[in-house]
C-alpha cells in the first residue's frame, strides 16, 4: 500500500462521521488533502472552523441536490457565506427517482449558484450529476465561463460523449472506488485524460471492506488508477497532485 501523506480525497463528508472532530484530526494526521463537503449551508460554519485549524483539510459550502425539495429557502443563508470560502459543494442536479420530482429547484439552485460563483470569481465546485449529466453540463456552459471558476464532477456516470463535453468545457473528475468498480463507467473513466483527475472516497457513503470510507482509503483508488494506466501508484499520485495544483492554480 502506498504512503497516505501527499494524497488526495476532493470529495468527503467529514461532518457525516459519528465524530466530525476525530474525522478531520485523522485525515489532518495522514497528510491526505481532503476536502470536505457539506449538504447545508447550517453545517457550513462548525466545518468551517474545524477546517481552519489544520493545513490538509478545506471546508466546501454545500446545498445538496437531494435536499433542496426541503432546503431551497437556505439559498439565502449559502449566499451569504460565499465569501468565506473558494470551495463550493456538495451541488449539482440529481434526476433519480427519488428526487426527479424537485428536478426544477434543483436546476433553479444550481442555476443561481453557478452564477453566483461566476460574479465572486475563482471558486472550485464539487459538483454531483446524477442521471443529469447533460443537464449539469448546460447549466453550467450557460453560466460559469471557464476563466470565472472550475467545475470537479464527483462521482460522474454520464457517457463517454458527456465526458469529452465536460473536458471540452474544463471539467475535472474525481475518481472513486466505485466508479473504477462498475463495467459499465470502464470506457468513460479511461476516457479522462491523466492531467483532469482527482481521486475521492465519498466517504462515508461509501465502503471499505465492512466499514464506511476514510480518506485515506484513497490509496486504493490511485492504485486501481495505476493498473488501469499500466503505471506505478506513485506516479499517479504524483500526477494527481500536480492536478490539484493546477486546478488550485
Amino acid at each position: 500500500m502506498i504512503a497516505t501523506a501527499g494524497l488526495v480525497d476532493f470529495h468527503c463528508h467529514l461532518d457525516l462521521y459519528p465524530d466530525h472532530a476525530a474525522a478531520v484530526q485523522d485525515a489532518e494526521a495522514s497528510g491526505v488533502f481532503t476536502l470536505a463537503v457539506t449538504t447545508t449551508p447550517r453545517a457550513w460554519p462548525r466545518n468551517h472552523e474545524l477546517a481552519q485549524r489544520t493545513k490538509h483539510v478545506r471546508a466546501a459550502l454545500g446545498l445538496h441536490p437531494q435536499l433542496v425539495a426541503e432546503r431551497e429557502s437556505e439559498i439565502d443563508l449559502w449566499d451569504r457565506y460565499l465569501a468565506e470560502t473558494r470551495y463550493v459543494g456538495e451541488v449539482g442536479l440529481d434526476a433519480g427517482p427519488r428526487f426527479f420530482k424537485s428536478l426544477d429547484a434543483q436546476k433553479r439552485v444550481f442555476q443561481h449558484m453557478l452564477q453566483r460563483c461566476a460574479q465572486a470569481g475563482d471558486k472550485i465546485i464539487t459538483v454531483h450529476s446524477i442521471r443529469s449529466a447533460k443537464a449539469v453540463l448546460d447549466i453550467v456552459e450557460a453560466n460559469l465561463p471557464p476563466e470565472r471558476g472550475k467545475i470537479v464532477l464527483h462521482w460522474f456516470t454520464g457517457t463517454k460523449s458527456e465526458a469529452k463535453r465536460a473536458l471540452a468545457l474544463g471539467c475535472y473528475f474525481s475518481i472513486n472506488a466505485g466508479m473504477l468498480g462498475n463495467e459499465r463507467h470502464a470506457p468513460m473513466v479511461q476516457a479522462i485524460p491523466l492531467d483532469r483527475m482527482l481521486t475521492e472516497t465519498d466517504g462515508p457513503f461509501t465502503r471499505t471492506g465492512d466499514r464506511p470510507s476514510r480518506p485515506t482509503d484513497v490509496a486504493s483508488v490511485v492504485e486501481e488508477l495505476g493498473r488501469l494506466h499500466r503505471l506505478p501508484a506513485s506516479d499517479v499520485a504524483s500526477l494527481v497532485r500536480d492536478n490539484l495544483r493546477a486546478l488550485l492554480g
